[in-house]
């Protein structure tokens, strides 16, 4: 018994004792350029990855971006954001030309796997769905027997609703694109009868793309929602601790929303004596230190880049042109899936 609480002590100590997480090739890299190189949509998509006419990003996958950036640097904007097609982003990825990938890439086991990819959370959980033109008078997906259906190559969606049609014993026409820009010309001038993709994309489509004399309102998105499709970012394998960071960037946001931090009273926050929120924010140190990153890096998150409500909301919900409801993005005591492992 006693050799037995000896070896139990001596596991503590080393535990204890241990130092800051070791970088790895990919976190050294990233480090030594001092930018965090982002890989984002050709194209854009509104919402999640938009650019203005002097360059700036906004959007809710550019905010984990950011995010990344402050837990590394301290600084949400050394970032650099570089679009890549559906097509290009894996590879753009694998060969080191971006570091990571937040581009509302849907989490599947072969990206997973054969890919060697790490997913390291979900930013958006989504669904594929169908946009058409209202002048059609479609109801239902079911009524798409023989549709054409422009669709991006290289992503699930072509699987996803080939197995659809299958299913319900349709056939359809593919109308394929290379990227975002093509799809949406393409849809919008007749060239296709159906938009299909994630849910959210269609209404950031609708609201914000249909060229003069089209209006939101001139489209219809259906009620069938035909896949799962939690969307988030990936890193290459082999680099355990940029993938960590990754990781805890996105729960961080999660966990501050969760204990009502924001970035308006997160410096208030500092004075709380809720151990949660002294361990969270630094004030009680170890977080930083596990993870190899200063021990203010939620605090410096939440300061420069809010917690993921606030992202939610200026980015897709009621603070936005989009006006997405949360749904299934709810955090998990309102009845969403939005649930952080404890930083502690």
């Amino acid at each position: 018994m006693k050799k037995l609480l000896l070896l139990a002590a001596i596991g503590l100590a080393a535990i204890s004792s241990s130092g800051p997480a070791l970088a790895g090739k990919d976190l050294d890299t990233v480090r030594a350029r001092g930018t965090l190189i982002c890989g984002v949509a050709a194209g854009g998509l509104a919402g999640f990855m938009t650019v203005d006419s002097q360059g700036k990003w906004t959007g809710m996958d550019v905010d984990v971006c950011h995010a990344v950036a402050a837990t590394i640097f301290g600084d949400s904007e050394k970032v650099k954001f570089v679009p890549v097609s559906g097509q290009q982003r894996f590879t753009a990825l694998q060969s080191g030309e971006v570091d990571l990938l937040s581009n509302n890439t849907t989490w599947t086991l072969t990206r997973d796997t054969a890919l060697g990819l790490d997913f390291t959370g979900v930013t958006y959980y989504d669904g594929q769905g169908f946009m058409v033109n209202r002048k059609l008078g479609v109801k239902s997906a079911r009524e798409l027997n023989g549709a054409s259906i422009c669709v991006p190559s290289g992503s699930t969606t072509e699987l996803n609703i080939a197995d659809y049609f299958r299913a319900q014993k349709m056939t359809f026409k593919p109308v394929v694109f290379d990227d975002a820009d093509q799809i949406r010309a393409a849809f919008f001038s007749g060239r296709c009868d159906v938009y299909t993709g994630d849910r959210a994309r269609l209404f950031a489509t609708r609201a914000a793309n249909p060229p003069p004399p089209l209006k939101p309102d001139d489209f219809v998105v259906l009620p069938e929602i035909i896949s799962k499709e939690p969307l988030g970012p990936a890193v290459r394998h082999g680099d355990n601790q940029f993938a960590d960071i990754v990781r805890w960037a996105q729960y961080a946001m999660i966990e501050a929303e969760e204990y009502g931090i924001t970035s308006k009273n997160v410096d208030e926050m500092l004075k709380s004596d809720n151990p949660n929120i002294k361990r969270i924010l630094g004030v009680t140190p170890g977080m930083g230190k596990a993870l190899g990153v200063d021990e203010k890096w939620v605090y410096t998150i939440v300061k420069q880049v809010g917690n993921y409500g606030e992202a939610f909301d200026r980015n897709l919900g009621a603070g936005s042109p989009l006006k997405i409801d949360r749904g299934l993005n709810k955090l998990w005591k309102d009845g969403g899936l939005q649930y952080a492992p404890p930083i502690r």
